[in-house]
C-alpha cells in the first residue's frame, strides 16, 4: 500500500558538500562538520551548500 504522507511537497534538504583535491566527496549536515574535515584534510577542499531532495 503506498504511503500518502501528509499530500505535501517533499522537503528539500541541505548539506554541505565537501569536495577534496583528489576527488573524494563527501556530505555534511552542518557547515562546521564540512570546515572541521576540510581542516583535518589539509585546508585544500571546497564546500558546496547542495539540495538533497
Amino acid at each position: 500500500m503506498p504511503c500518502n504522507c501528509g499530500g505535501g511537497s517533499p522537503h528539500t534538504t541541505i548539506v554541505y558538500q565537501l569536495n577534496l583535491p583528489d576527488g573524494t566527496i563527501r556530505r555534511y549536515v552542518t557547515y562546521q562538520e564540512a570546515v572541521d574535515a576540510n581542516q583535518r584534510a589539509g585546508g585544500t577542499g571546497t564546500i558546496t551548500a547542495v539540495s538533497n531532495q
